[in-house]
């Protein structure tokens, strides 16, 4: 076990190595340990398995404090996710400050706050972080249900005098707005991004294999309704240009999947579409170099670490207008629409696909020498610090 001095931040989150299926909140929790392990101790509590599978991860002992990297991680087993067992945990763990990541997540968010509200949590300070799940898009996904919760968490004060953690100002409105919280219990922090793209893939000069006459364009993230495949797959019913159009990430929403199985039929004989599946981490940077799009018209990101990924290896991307990465078309890195206007989405592709292959060659170029001021901030790292700082010495 880690026995230093540093300030130790005990971080409750639904998934963590060695899974990758839960794709955004896992990342944001690596890239943190990574970024921010020199300044604070992380000791994180997760699931003993990853994203919809039903047996835990080999060789790792459940229920035990376990060195994973430069955190110390405990994977909780499903008999021992009751509140009375989470509370013993945290109250038997020495921490700082203790680390939310979701406002919905019963098991690593609801159950530690009704440990507290019970009174059997230390008085230490409480920092949520949304992730994204009080957007205006994320919020009409099962709207009844998370309304009522809404309701009930506000009037039996179970996030009373926690610290709100925004990724962005548009995310310290929507908690605002949601919460009814006030601006001084906000921090806006953003997410960091990876550690290795302060440095950028050994890959990040890699052109995509497409020609003046064919486009790639890739979407590479959960297959969910929030994620927006059924509404990229209706712009691309809408478009002209020949192209491929490859999807990568876990279909963990059958229903849904199936919605989506038969927009594909409707596409027009000019667009190929492909379906691959879930992709480790280590791949993605490879894999999204070799496209000239990325196509995410999600309803809501926190951050959206995919995005990231593409950009660094020079892939401009198309994007909704519901995630913190704006001014794209400003700083030609891509596009960022509203979707009440998808005949915009179906424009800019179509005229995207005419440009000739030396020109998105210079794009590319051009990309991977913008994108590392906004990868690289050195503000978006201090505002992380502050975050826990603030809290500790609150």
């Amino acid at each position: 076990m880690l026995t230093t001095n540093t300030s130790k931040i005990l971080t409750f989150v639904g998934f963590y190595l060695p899974g990758y299926k839960s794709g955004g909140p896992l990342r944001t929790i690596v890239n943190m340990v990574d970024n921010l392990s020199d300044d604070f101790e992380f000791w994180i509590v997760t699931r003993d398995r990853d994203l919809g599978d039903s047996s835990p991860y080999a060789d790792i002992q459940a229920n035990q404090w376990l060195k994973v990297g430069v955190a110390m991680v405990y994977y909780l087993s499903p008999e021992n996710c009751t509140v009375r067992k989470i509370a013993n945990l945290i109250a038997d763990t020495p921490y700082d400050v203790l680390y939310l990541n979701s406002f919905f997540e019963p098991i690593f968010t609801i159950k530690p706050l009704l440990a507290r509200r019970f009174g059997w949590l230390p008085n230490k300070p409480v920092i949520v972080a949304p992730r994204g799940e009080f957007s205006m898009g994320a919020i009409k996904l099962k709207y009844l249900k998370k309304c009522i919760y809404i309701q009930i968490a506000r009037l039996s004060h179970l996030y009373e005098s926690v610290i709100w953690q925004a990724s962005s100002e548009y995310e310290m409105k929507d908690i605002t707005r949601v919460m009814n919280a006030s601006r001084a219990a906000i921090h806006v922090a953003l997410d960091l991004p990876a550690h290795a793209n302060l440095f950028f893939p050994s890959n990040a000069h890699a052109q995509s294999k497409s020609d003046d006459t064919e486009l790639r364009v890739i979407f590479l993230s959960r297959v969910s309704p929030m994620k927006n495949l059924d509404y990229a797959l209706r712009v691309l019913c809408k478009v002209h240009a020949r192209m491929i159009f490859d999807i990568y990430g876990p279909a963990e929403d059958p229903p849904y999947w199936q919605t989506c199985k038969e927009l594909m039929k409707q596409l027009p004989a000019t667009v190929s579409v492909n379906y691959f599946g879930s992709v480790h981490p280590n791949q993605v940077s490879s894999i999204l170099s070799r496209y000239d799009l990325f196509f995410l018209p999600t309803r809501g990101e926190n951050y959206g670490h995919v995005i990231a990924e593409a950009l660094s290896v020079g892939t401009p991307v198309l994007l909704s207008d519901q995630t913190p990465w704006r001014n794209l078309a400003a700083d030609r890195l891509g596009w960022e629409l509203p979707l009440d206007d998808m005949d915009q989405f179906v424009r800019i592709i179509d005229t995207y696909s005419d440009m000739a292959a030396n020109e998105k060659l210079e794009w590319r170029q051009h990309i991977l020498s913008k994108i590392a001021e906004r990868l690289t901030n050195p503000q978006v790292f201090e505002a992380n610090r502050e975050l826990f700082r603030l809290a500790i010495h609150n």
